[in-house]
């Protein structure tokens, strides 16, 4: 399986104003290295998570079987698009993907090939995300997200861990999916 981001997530000015805010910093100079920040904060929340915290474009490759497949992007919001991909790496679009594949969405996304395809995988967009802006981010994940970000910032002259402080995980364990191997 084969994960690639499409269309990052985007934090947007209110991410950026609520960072300002806790690290009192009312100029714009550092503007710049906050939004690196932020990133790699909601790339590390989604790691110990394992669910995109804010809406983002990923495409998933899967081999081509008529069997299910558990999806490794979480939460799945909607299957965008799909196309079969030969063994030269063209690609060919499935006009209607509804009506070559099944999916279902629980805790995760798993999908399956219903009509016979030929080709050697399968590339899947996938949206997904928690929320589809900051606001709409639940506190605990927001604030996880600016106090790692703020860590980071703080501490960005050391070699800080990537590790997030306990205060961060507290937030962010009741989001937290474990799978078992």
């Amino acid at each position: 399986m084969q994960r690639t981001i499409v269309q990052p997530p985007v934090p947007g000015d209110a991410a950026l104003a609520e960072l300002k805010h806790w690290l009192a910093i009312t100029r714009d100079g550092e503007d710049q290295a906050l939004h690196r920040v932020l990133e790699a904060s909601l790339t590390i929340c989604e790691a110990f998570t394992g669910k995109a915290p804010l809406r983002q474009t990923v495409e998933e490759i899967v081999p081509l079987t008529s069997s299910w497949q558990e999806l490794v992007s979480r939460p799945v919001r909607a299957l965008t698009a799909a196309a079969v991909i030969d063994a030269d790496g063209t690609r060919t679009a499935l006009a209607t993907p509804g009506d070559a594949l099944e999916w279902r969405i629980a805790s995760s996304a798993c999908l399956r090939v219903v009509q016979p395809l030929e080709g050697q995988s399968l590339a899947v967009q996938l949206d997904v995300g928690i929320a589809t802006d900051w606001a709409g981010l639940p506190a605990p994940l927001r604030h996880g997200i600016i106090r790692l970000a703020a860590h980071h910032f703080r501490d960005r002259e050391s070699n800080a861990s990537a590790v997030p402080p306990a205060s961060v995980t507290a937030l962010w364990r009741p989001w937290r999916e474990v799978r078992l191997g």
